[in-house]
Formats: structure tokens, sequence, C-alpha cells
């Protein structure tokens, strides 16, 4: 395979992108249209994307102050097929450990690489192909499904190519996992073809990629991890009736009833205050006895406590 710089676990900060190598195709016009809402963002991620770990905070918090106007349709990019190549410096498992450790301390969101030495993915076809399986049951649950799934990945040192992770977090995500199994290998590869092809026939390169469209001829890309206001200029862009709904919260711990778990970069970006303070709250309710944490090597995530 082609030696060159386009490494799909070789994510640039610069960018904000894991870029995917050149793809054969041809750059089509794709309808997106809306269905439920006035916009429709496509949103091509990949389970193992650590640049779409980057962008959990600015995506929930699109979430919250623009979820009346806005439906995201997740697909599936398959950033890595197999090992069968070389390139980028990146030719085994191991090489990927630092520059996650790296991406993490950009994107002030927790990763631990040291799962490409203890338990590395040989692909992240098979989380992809599950994620499809979990939209054919609830779309909802899915994205709740594939949040676990990372949190396993990036906190965890869990390798999500193994099907007993899987079911693990289809589990907690509320998903019927026998039917998970049943279209996993079923229809839900087929589901995931199709995504790859429209990636092609979009000019998908990498990841994160969204696509935000109103159905009547107004298409945006925003192309990598961005600032927030990069994905709000978009929206609006394409449809400048929305109207913003504050997230409202004067406590921290209000937005653990939107979102169970939390990393303290998250919860800066939704409350729009700075790393520093937003620590000393989640700190604060954690004394409490209201929020549990779970400690990794390049960060905490904040949980919800489950009342007895």
């Amino acid at each position: 395979m082609k030696d060159d710089k386009a490494n799909p676990l070789l994510c640039d900060p610069a960018t904000g992108m894991c870029e995917m190598q050149e793809q054969a195709g041809t750059t089509a016009q794709v309808s997106i249209t809306p269905v439920t809402k006035p916009v429709k963002i496509i949103y091509y991620t990949d389970p193992i994307c650590s640049s779409c770990w980057g962008i959990e905070p600015q995506l929930r918090k699109l979430k919250l102050e623009y979820g009346d106007y806005v439906e995201i349709e997740y697909r599936m990019g398959g950033l890595l097929p197999d090992w069968s190549y070389n390139s980028g410096g990146i030719s085994k498992p191991a090489d990927v450990a630092h520059h996650w450790d790296e991406a993490s301390a950009h994107y002030e969101m927790p990763i631990d690489g040291d799962v490409w030495l203890e338990d590395p993915l040989d692909s992240s076809y098979p989380a992809c192909i599950a994620m499809k399986a979990a939209q054919l049951q609830d779309k909802q649950k899915a994205v709740k499904f594939m949040r676990i799934l990372r949190e396993m990945l990036y906190l965890n040192k869990k390798n999500i190519a193994k099907w007993q992770y899987i079911n693990e977090a289809a589990t907690l995500a509320g998903l019927n996992t026998e039917k998970l199994k049943k279209d996993y290998e079923g229809p839900a590869k087929k589901l995931f073809e199709e995504d790859l092809e429209m990636a092609r026939n979009l000019g998908v390169r990498g990841f994160p990629t969204l696509f935000f469209s109103d159905g009547s001829g107004n298409q945006l890309k925003v192309y990598g991890s961005k600032q927030y206001d990069a994905y709000e200029n978009a929206l609006k862009a394409t449809f400048p009736e929305v109207k913003k709904k504050p997230v409202g919260s004067d406590s921290v711990l209000e937005l653990f009833t939107m979102y169970p778990t939390l990393a303290i970069k998250e919860a800066a970006v939704i409350l729009g205050i700075t790393t520093a303070n937003v620590r000393t709250l989640l700190d604060a309710e954690h004394s409490k006895g209201n929020l549990d944490m779970k400690n990794s090597k390049n960060g905490i995530l904040y949980i919800k406590k489950q009342k007895n």
C-alpha cells in the first residue's frame, strides 16, 4: 500500500482531523434532506477517532442550545480497516500510544494511549458495524452506545473490537443484545458499506466531518475539530432563523440530568467557564457524594451517582 503521511491514526491537531488515505471514487452531489427538524447534520465519525472524541464538548453544547432545530445522523467512517499499511511513522499498534497521549493534552479530553500497548485493536470495523446494528434498534440509544464504547476505549483501555465489550456497552445502553448480535452479523454490515460509499460520494477525507443541510440547497461542511463557534456559525448560515436556547443551568450538577458522564472540558465548554473553575465545581459535587469519578492516566470522567 502507498506509503504517505495520511495515516488514519495520526490525527493532526492543527487541522483537528484524522485523515484517511486517498480513496478511489468521484465526489458527487448527495442530497441531504431533513426529516424531523429544519436542519440535518450528517456526522461522519468513527468510534476510535481521537479528534471526534475531541469535539464531544462542542457537539454536546450544540445539542443543548440548538437541539430543537437539528437532527444529527451518525455515519461510520471505517478509520482503521486493518494494519496492512505503514505510513506517517505508524506501522503497528504500539506506535499509536504516544500520539494518543498527545491528543489527550491537545483536546483536554481523557485519552489513555496505553490501550495500544496492552490490548490493541486490529480494526475499527467491528465497532462501526455494531453502531449500525444499534441504530436499527433505537437511534438515541445508539448514540449512548457509542459514547459508552468510547469511554471504555479512552479511559478504561478496553479493546472495543472484541464482542465482549460491544455486548457490555449495549447492555449499559439499554439495547437488546440478542438482536444486536443478529443485526451485527446480518444487515448492519451492508449499512456500514453504504456509509462508506456515501462517504466516498461526499468526498469525506477524514473525521470528524459534519455536513449541515436545510434540504433546499443550503449545505455547508465543517471539516475537522474546531472551536464551538465554527459549528454554531455553520448552523446559523444554513438556517438563519435558529434561536439559541441557553443551557440555563446555575448548577453544574444539572448538566448530569442531560449527560450522565462529563469530562472537565465538556462541562467547561457547555457552561462557558474555565476548566479550572468547572473542576472546582465538579470536585465540590463529588465531595458532597453527588458524583462519582473515573480517574485515568490523562484525565477524569465525572459520573452521575446512581441513587439506591
